[in-house]
C-alpha cells in the first residue's frame, strides 16, 4: 500500500512539539541533493557530484522503472524524461512490437480493464485473505471446527482478530480527525462572514477574531501556522489525512468490496501475464508522480525541482491501489519492466502480508538473471523489518536472498538525535542503507510541487543514485552497484545516538539501524565506481 505521511495527528504533534521547543521545521531547499560536507545537511550530493565528477563526461541512458500508482506522463518536469517504447505506434489499437501489450508506449497498467476503467482503491491483503475464511467461519464455535478445519479455522482467528483491531483503530482515528475537521471548518465559516470572503487565507485567519468556540481551535493553529506555507500544508494535512481514512474504512477493510472484476483477468491463474491497459497515470498518480520526479526531474530546464538523474528515462507501471497491491500484478510488473528494457526498478511499495510470495520471488529472481537492480522502499510503520514481515522482500520461500535487492530507509534532513525519520522501517539485516525520505519536495499529478515524507521517497533518492552509477559505468552488475552503494555510504551518523523509530526518547547508534550503518552518498559511490573492475 502507498504510505505517504499525510495523518493529521503525525503533522500537528509535530509541528507543536517543534513550535515549543523553538525549532526552525522548515527543511533546507532540495535538500535531498545536497552534501554534508558542503552544506551541513545529509543529503546524498547530487549537485557536487555534477559539478565536480561529471562535467564533460558522456552518460549512457538506463530506462528506470517505477512500479506505482500510475505517472503523469505530461508533468512539465517529467514529459523530457519518459521512456516512449521504440516499437510502439501510439494510439492506433496493435501490438506493433509483438510483447503482448497494446499501445504501451509510456509502460503498462496491470490494475485496469480493456475497457479503460481503473482500479483505484482496493482492500488490504488482510481483507483478501480474511474474505473467504469469514465466509467460511463466521459465526461458528470453536465446538463446531472439525480436526481437518483446525489449522484454517486458527488462521481466521489470528487474521479476524488483526483485522477487527485495525478497523476498530482506523474508526477511532477516523472520529477525531472528522471532528477536528468540523471544527475547522466551522471556524473558516466563521471567518469568511467576519472578513467577507469566498475562501480563507493565511492573512484572513490573522486578522479575525475568534469566537469563544473556537478561541482554543486558534490558539492551536497559531502554534502550528506561522506563514501562508504552514497554513496551506496543514489544512492539505488534514483533508489528506480525513480521505485517507475514509478510504480504509469504506475500501481497504471492508469485506464486502472487490473490485477485480474491473480487470477482467482470471486472478486464479498466477501465472497470467496479459492483462489490462496503457493508461499508465491512473485515477490518482501524486504518489508515482512524485517518486519519478524525486529519480528524474530535468535537471536543466529550470523548472521546479531537479531529480537526482535526469540522464535516465522513467517507464511507468501502474500497479498500487490505494489499498494494498496485488502478488500477482507486482510479479507482472517486475516481468514487463524487464523485458522492457528496464535496468533499474523502483518499488515505494509494501504491507503486511502476501498472498502469493512465490509469484513475487519468481520475478525477482528473473529480474536477477537479467541484471536488473531492484530498490524497495522500507516501510513506514516504525517498525524492525528482521522480526515483521514487510513484502515484499530479498528472502526467497524457497531459500536465499536475492544479490539484487537493496532496501531503504528514511532519513530526516535534522541532524543529531532527530536524523531519521521517525516513522521508519529499520533493521540491521533487512534495511540495508538510509536515504533523505523527509519533507522530500517533487512533482505532483495534473501539474505543480509538493513535498512529501515517507521511504517511499528515500527509495527513489536511492534508485536515482544507483542509475546514476549505471549510466557512467555501465559495465557494472546490480550486486556491484549494490556494493558500491553500501560500501561508500556515509558513515558520519554511524557512531551517533538517534531517537529509535517507534519511541519517544529511547535512543539506538544509528550504525545498529541498517546492514551498512551508512548514508547513501552519490558522491563518494561515483568515485567508488571509477576503481571499480
Amino acid at each position: 500500500m502507498k504510505k505517504v505521511l499525510t495523518l493529521f495527528a503525525v503533522a500537528l504533534s509535530v509541528a507543536l512539539s517543534a513550535q515549543m521547543n523553538g525549532v526552525n521545521q522548515k527543511a533546507p531547499e532540495n535538500w535531498f541533493n545536497l552534501s554534508y560536507s558542503t552544506d551541513h545537511v545529509h543529503g546524498i550530493g547530487t549537485d557536487r557530484t555534477y559539478a565536480d565528477l561529471i562535467q564533460g563526461k558522456k552518460p549512457d541512458t538506463v530506462i528506470v522503472a517505477v512500479i506505482d500508482g500510475g505517472v503523469d506522463y505530461t508533468h512539465e518536469d517529467l514529459k523530457d524524461v519518459m521512456w516512449h517504447n521504440p516499437g510502439e505506434i501510439p494510439d492506433n489499437g496493435i501490438d506493433d512490437d509483438h510483447n503482448g501489450y497494446v499501445d504501451d508506449v509510456y509502460g503498462w497498467n496491470f490494475i485496469g480493464g480493456k475497457d479503460g476503467k481503473d482500479v483505484q482503491y482496493d482492500n488490504l491483503e488482510l481483507t483478501r485473505l480474511l474474505r473467504p475464511l469469514d465466509k467460511k467461519f463466521n459465526g461458528r464455535d470453536a465446538a463446531s471446527i472439525q480436526p481437518a478445519e483446525k489449522d484454517e479455522y486458527n488462521r481466521y482467528l489470528k487474521l479476524k482478530a488483526d483485522f477487527d483491531k485495525r478497523r476498530a483503530d482506523s474508526q477511532k482515528t477516523f472520529d477525531q480527525i472528522s471532528n477536528f475537521k468540523r471544527k475547522m471548518d466551522g471556524m473558516k465559516h466563521e471567518i469568511k462572514d467576519q472578513r467577507k470572503v469566498d475562501s480563507v487565507t493565511y492573512a484572513d485567519y490573522k486578522a479575525y477574531t475568534p469566537s469563544d468556540q473556537y478561541k482554543r481551535l486558534a490558539m492551536v493553529l497559531n502554534l502550528v501556522c506561522k506563514n501562508e506555507d504552514d497554513w496551506n500544508n496543514f489544512n492539505t494535512e488534514i483533508n489528506e489525512g480525513y480521505d485517507e481514512l475514509d478510504a480504509m474504512l469504506k475500501y481497504n477493510l471492508n469485506l464486502d468490496y472487490d473490485p477485480r472484476s474491473i480487470v477482467g483477468d482470471n486472478y486464479d491463474d498466477q501465472t497470467e501475464k496479459y492483462y489490462g491497459n496503457n493508461d499508465v497515470k491512473g485515477p490518482d498518480a501524486l504518489h508515482g508522480t512524485h517518486v519519478a520526479g524525486i529519480i528524474a526531474a530535468n535537471r536543466g530546464n529550470n523548472l521546479g525541482i531537479k531529480g537526482v538523474n535526469s540522464a535516465v528515462k522513467i517507464m511507468a507501471v501502474r500497479v498500487v491501489p490505494n489499498g494494498d497491491e496485488r502478488d500477482k500484478d507486482v510479479a507482472n510488473g517486475i516481468r514487463y519492466a524487464v523485458d522492457n528494457g528496464a535496468k533499474i526498478i523502483n518499488m515505494s511499495f509494501g504491507k503486511g502480508y502476501s498472498f502469493n510470495k512465490k509469484v513475487v520471488d519468481d520475478a525477482v529472481k528473473y529480474a536477477e538473471s537479467k541484471g536488473v537492480l531492484l530498490v524497495h522502499a522500507a516501510g513506514n510503520d516504525s517498525k524492525n523489518n528482521d522480526n515483521t514481515d514487510n513484502f515484499p522482500n530479498d528472502h526467497y520461500l524457497d531459500g536465499g536472498t536475492a544479490s539484487n535487492w537493496i532496501e531503504v530507509g528514511a532519513l530526516s534532513w535534522k541532524d543529531g538525535k532527530e536524523a531519521v525519520a521517525p516513522f521508519s522501517n529499520f533493521g540491521a539485516a533487512q534495511v540495508n542503507v538510509f536515504a533523505p525520505g523527509v519533507d522530500i519536495k517533487s512533482c505532483k499529478s495534473n501539474g505543480g510541487y509538493i513535498d512529501e515524507s515517507g521511504t517511499s521517497m528515500a527509495s527513489p533518492v536511492t534508485a536515482g543514485a544507483c542509475a546514476l552509477i549505471k549510466c557512467y559505468f555501465p559495465s557494472l552488475t546490480p550486486q556491484q552497484i549494490k556494493t558500491i552503494i553500501e560500501q561508500s555510504s556515509d558513515k558520519s551518523l554511524a557512531k551517533k545516538r538517534v531517537i529509535k523509530p517507534g519511541y519517544k526518547k529511547k535512543k539506538v547508534k544509528f550504525k545498529k539501524l541498517s546492514t551498512s550503518g551508512g548514508v547513501v552518498d552519490v558522491y563518494a559511490a561515483f568515485r567508488m565506481a571509477e576503481t571499480m573492475k
